[in-house]
């Protein structure tokens, strides 16, 4: 009897050892295959996400690509490095018609007030009752005096100045003075090569060339 007690036993323990070892092997497993399951739908997330990326990448090159008016070749580095160049040179067209727009602006200004100042001119004559005028008097052989009265307009006098050397007339001695809103010019004037000035002739030729500056 005392025999087949510890048969008995030996049996059960022996089934108990089995059994909790092949409970243990079960959950190992199922704890494996649980790791196996997140890790399979991590890697899934992680390609989606990055499928998503290369996309959303090309999408954006394809995008650039169509803006830009020159890609030399069709690699994602030289559509990049294309952009770049085209994007650079807008920014010097930008600067360049920038600069033209402030110096059109500062042309505006004095233009402006290049105009003020000659309406200003022409008030101040009326006020003051002067007139454009020219006078012209043989003061010593080849050599003629003249006086003029012009407007106070800006470049005035240089241009008379070059017009007179145009025609062969040198001015010799010259003043000019501001008053009242115009011009007086006095000069002694004579020919380049010596040639007699004719003073109506002097004085039309002076008249003219005033109504034409």
């Amino acid at each position: 009897m005392e025999y087949e007690d510890e048969d008995r036993l030996c049996v059960t323990l022996e089934e108990f050892s089995l059994a909790t070892e092949n409970g243990s092997g079960m959950k190992r497993t199922g704890r494996k295959r649980s790791y196996d399951d997140d890790t399979r739908e991590y890697k899934s997330k992680n390609l989606e996400t990055e499928r998503r990326r290369r996309e959303k990448l090309s999408s954006r090159l394809l995008m650039l690509r169509s803006i830009v008016p020159i890609i030399t070749n069709m690699n994602k580095a030289t559509i990049v490095e294309d952009a770049i160049t085209y994007i650079e040179k807008l920014q010097a067209k930008v600067q360049s018609l920038s600069h033209e727009l402030h110096q059109m602006e500062a042309t505006s200004e004095d233009t402006a007030e290049t105009k003020t100042d000659e309406i200003d001119a022409a008030e101040d004559m009326r006020k003051w009752g002067i007139q454009e005028e020219v006078r012209v008097a043989q003061i010593d052989g080849n050599k003629l005096w003249v006086k003029i009265i012009i407007e106070k307009k800006r470049g005035r006098f240089s241009k008379l100045m070059e017009a007179l050397n145009s025609f062969g007339i040198e001015p010799i001695d010259t003043n000019l003075t501001t008053t009242k809103g115009a011009f007086l010019i006095t000069s002694c004037i004579q020919g380049k090569d010596g040639d007699r000035l004719a003073i109506h002739q002097t004085k039309n030729l002076l008249q003219d060339i005033i109504n034409e500056i």
